[in-house]
């Protein structure tokens, strides 16, 4: 066991203090930020916070009305009201606004209205106006109208055995699957990419011939793929760190991210799958190492083997639409979908726990099985050097020996 623990202890070490994944855990976040302050700057470069006129000679509204503010990150547009468009134009010409809108005597009727601007007009300008005219056109209603109008309404999809409910505002019980899919897919590839790379290199230059001498390959593999597992599991804490401070950030701005909840019981499907996966994913990496001869060759069959990760975003329409078919069902129970299916069939249906139990079952079985075939593949491939194995030779009874 205390060869074990050395040799985790040394592949983590190996790989986490080293610059390059330090740059990998740090680029996600600085990605996220590059784009989210590129969207802002977009925003604001076409925003334009002066007042809008209007003339409403007629009127056809009694007594206009501001509507209320918004959880928009930019500030609302004042609007002001002229006698006449000569009075509007002048305004307009002494910038005092940015532009102006005449609302006709058959707007009731017809629903048109006419805007004038010295320049272009900025995108926000027209939903401006589109909210303040809708908000002044409901005033006249009872105030609960007003009120139901102007909160909009909340749709709850429920499943119809009752099991599970969900609304429609609630974004993030869809975005969470998906956003840990695409997480974990990017953190396995990255951290089995180190073990691939360092068991191909170790068998490239004959150092595995040396410490095989003083470990068992089963240790030396066991405590390899924990210390793949271990990195991975690093870089996801630090990305769903960043996660936190980025909402707790984004709460000064956008009061709604405060109200993001999450159920427990989710994240625990989403740890009991993870993980498994992590320990299959980075045991069938340790394989192609230790069966291919040089790291080119060693990534091509890495691809392959993850390629069906990606299979369940495939499919996002149906596992959503339709979460409970044989199509969601087997790509639930296959375990190199599951960590991706399962999941995302869960934002949207209770999955029997049958189905729960058997897909946890089935990965933490493979897992333990892609184990113990890295360790005999290792063990027949250490000493053949510049030898390509075969599957056949694997499974032979003679394989064992060498």
């Amino acid at each position: 066991m205390r060869k074990f623990w050395l040799v985790f202890s040394h592949e983590y070490a190996r790989h986490v203090l080293r610059k390059r994944f330090l740059f990998a855990i740090l680029s996600m976040p600085l990605f996220v930020v590059v784009i989210i302050v590129i969207g802002f700057l977009s925003v604001f470069i076409q925003y334009n916070g002066k007042p809008v006129g209007y003339v409403d000679a007629l009127p056809v509204f009694a007594a206009p009305q501001m509507p209320p503010e918004n959880d928009s990150s930019t500030p609302p547009v004042a609007f002001l009201a002229y006698p006449d468009e000569a009075a509007a134009t002048a305004a307009l010409k002494q910038k005092e606004i940015q532009s102006y809108f005449v609302i006709p005597a058959d707007y009731i009727e017809t629903g048109n209205i006419r805007l004038v601007s010295l320049q272009s007009t900025a995108v926000n300008v027209t939903d401006a106006v589109r909210n303040f005219l809708r908000y002044n056109l409901i005033q006249t209603q009872p105030s609960d109208v007003v009120n139901r109008l102007t909160q909009g309404t909340e749709v709850i999809l429920r499943a119809a055995d009752n099991s599970q409910s969900m609304s429609e505002n609630d974004w993030m019980s869809f975005a969470l699957p998906l956003l840990a899919g695409i997480l974990f897919v990017i953190a396995v590839n990255t951290s089995g990419g180190y073990l691939l790379q360092a068991v191909v290199e170790e068998k490239e230059n004959r150092t595995m011939e040396i410490i095989i001498t003083s470990v068992s390959p089963d240790q030396l593999m066991a405590g390899k793929v924990l210390a793949d597992l271990c990195v991975g599991l690093t870089q996801l804490f630090s990305w769903l760190l960043f996660v936190l401070l980025g909402i707790l950030v984004a709460g000064r701005f956008l009061p709604f991210a405060l109200n993001i909840s999450i159920a427990p019981g989710f994240v625990a499907l989403m740890v009991a799958t993870l993980l498994p996966a992590f320990v299959l994913v980075a045991a069938l990496m340790a394989i192609a190492g230790a069966m291919t001869t040089d790291s080119r060759e060693a990534q091509q069959v890495a691809g392959l083997l993850t390629l069906p990760i990606f299979i369940p975003y495939w499919f996002t329409t149906p596992l959503l639409s339709n979460p409970n078919s044989p199509l969601a069902i087997g790509l639930s129970l296959f375990p190199l979908t599951a960590p991706v299916a399962l999941p995302l069939r869960a934002s949207v249906a209770q999955i029997p726990v049958w189905q729960n139990v058997l897909a946890v079952s089935l990965l933490t079985l493979f897992a333990a099985a892609a184990l113990w075939l890295a360790a005999r593949v290792f063990r027949m491939g250490m000493l053949q050097y510049g030898k390509r194995l075969e599957w056949r030779e694997i499974f032979s009874r003679n394989s064992g020996r060498v």
